[in-house]
């Protein structure tokens, strides 16, 4: 449970980061929705899979520009 907490927290304090929580949400769904075509054979549209995939890439894309930002100093 650890593990988890430490991937959603930005690590600037111990609160849970909205925009990783977002990120997570976003990629599991567009994962389910992959998984629901290729196995089920379920009809998901393609507007709807590709706003969470840029949802995803975004997400992605600002959680890693924070590993360059500056740091606040306490």
């Amino acid at each position: 449970m650890k593990w988890y907490h430490s991937m959603l927290t930005d690590g600037t304090d111990e609160g849970i980061s909205s925009k990783r929580v977002v990120t997570l949400l976003a990629f599991v769904l567009c994962a389910a929705g992959f998984i629901g075509d290729l196995i089920w054979n379920l009809d998901v549209k393609d507007a709807i899979y590709e706003g969470m995939m840029y949802i995803a890439i975004a997400g992605l894309g600002f959680t890693a520009s924070e590993k360059f930002a500056k740091k606040e100093q306490k």
